[in-house]
């Protein structure tokens, strides 16, 4: 399940996972999409390693604000995964 978190100004979704428990440690996968006439940009991020991948349409420099972004708000990304969404915190 997906909840959404916020819409940037150019229309960039930030979208978040539920908690996901693998290897005994809680993940959340944060995924980036803003729409294009020919589809859609998108880029995923698995926390907590910061992992990026399914990067597709963004560029490095768009890559490094999400990443700052990200880990400015894992633990509201932790938060709001574990209580259903931020509509539900």
């Amino acid at each position: 399940m997906m909840y959404p978190y916020m819409t940037l100004d150019d229309g960039t979704e930030i979208v978040h996972s539920e908690l996901i428990s693998k290897d005994g440690t809680e993940h959340v996968i944060v995924h980036f999409e803003r729409p294009t006439d020919d589809g859609f940009d998108d880029a995923r991020c698995e926390l907590p390693s910061y992992t990026w991948t399914d990067v597709h349409g963004f560029s490095k420099e768009e890559l490094a604000l999400f990443d700052e972004m990200v880990r400015a708000s894992a633990h509201l990304f932790y938060k709001y995964a574990a209580c259903g969404g931020i509509e539900s915190a």
